[in-house]
């Protein structure tokens, strides 16, 4: 952990603002003060991805908590967004340190031009010495609005960068097997496996305050992160030096897996899928066990309104879902292509339909 050269660090809405909505400014400097100490010797690279857009918006919009409707959350996102970043700027200007904005969403991630692009905008940053600061963008964000106060983005950009470590902070100062208000809980140090958490509640093992997402988006977070191969400490942000150079504090997550296609996590992840396709038995095996591309062939139903490029699943005869890709299709043609053969579609169609409609770099199985 202390050895970590690219860190990706998250906070919660409720470790920077007020319980009235607003943002605290002697949080934002506390935290400042401890990220600009860990990189100012030049050998630590770190990406924030903070929350806190929307609880900024509130108080300056007179919202006296947060709306339920998509409209109100947008507005106080595009007010308190603004508010946010000055607030960093000044915050990072006390150590001459240049912030760098960027705002994501998972639609864009999953496509392979603007995933490309974001990283080489995060590479460039991290580069010439700014600070990137990574939201979602939640002025236009619909579904993605409410993806978890930002744990799982986090847990996505930690792979987008390479990072060698995923610090996830909140007002919780790690995974108890509990309560942690009550007496006779425990704070869960190490969590090796995801069965380490097999039997803990996780939903009462720590709740966030003015924020979206509690203790169970971060243990997701983390999960996602682990298996791609990130170790991850989850603590308080009170504790973020302590989590930053190593020390005992909040719960570690051993890395479980290996990295795998960064835009493939996105689509796994954080994608919404606009329809779904009902593959054969023998595209499922295809796709599922081959790894193979989906073609028109092995195709039995359709059901949607998507366009080509979007993400749709793929399911099984009994309806589950097997796998989920990016579509080269509109919906409204899928019906012309089931069950036929590319070189039958080329040659009744044209040469535009001998091609794959999901191709399997654009492709991720769920349930192998």
């Amino acid at each position: 952990m202390g050895e970590a050269r690219r860190i990706v660090v998250k906070v919660g809405s409720s470790s920077l603002t007020t319980a009235a909505g607003g943002l605290d400014a002697d949080r934002v400097d506390a935290l400042v003060d401890v990220l600009a100490k860990v990189r100012s010797g030049g050998e630590r690279e770190i990406v924030l991805v903070s929350s806190g857009a929307i609880a900024a918006g509130l108080a300056p919009l007179g919202l006296r908590r947060r709306p339920k409707d998509l409209a109100r959350q947008q507005a106080a996102a595009s007010v308190g967004q603004g508010l946010l970043v000055a607030r960093y700027t000044a915050s990072f200007a006390r150590y001459g340190v240049r912030v760098g904005q960027v705002l994501l969403t998972s639609d864009d991630m999953s496509r392979r031009a603007h995933h490309r692009n974001a990283s080489r905008t995060l590479d460039k940053l991290l580069a010439m010495g700014a600070f990137p600061i990574v939201n979602e963008n939640d002025t236009v964000a619909t579904d993605e609005i409410r993806f978890g106060d930002n744990d799982r983005l986090a847990a996505l950009v930690a792979h987008l960068v390479r990072a060698d470590l995923l610090v996830l902070l909140s007002d919780v100062d790690g995974v108890y097997d509990g309560d942690p208000g009550r007496p006779g809980t425990s704070r869960i140090a190490e969590v090796r496996t995801p069965e380490d958490l097999a039997h803990v509640d996780i939903g009462s093992a720590g709740k966030a305050g003015v924020g979206t997402g509690g203790m169970v988006t971060k243990v997701e977070a983390a999960r996602i992160a682990a298996a791609a191969g990130i170790p991850v400490v989850l603590t308080s942000a009170i504790h973020a030096a302590d989590a930053l150079t190593g020390q005992d504090t909040g719960t570690y997550f051993h890395p479980t897996g290996r990295r795998s296609a960064d835009r493939l996590l996105w689509l796994q992840h954080a994608s919404t899928p606009q329809g779904s396709l009902t593959l054969d038995d023998g595209a499922v095996r295809a796709v599922v066990q081959g790894r193979k591309s989906l073609l028109p062939a092995g195709i039995a139903g359709v059901e949607g309104d998507f366009s080509a490029g979007d993400p749709v699943e793929l399911r099984d005869g009994e309806g589950r879902a097997v796998a989920r890709g990016l579509v080269n299709f509109d919906a409204k043609e899928i019906p012309l292509l089931i069950g036929r053969s590319t070189r039958e579609l080329a040659r009744d169609l044209g040469p535009g339909y001998e091609r794959e409609v999901v191709h399997r770099d654009d492709l991720v199985v769920l349930h192998p």
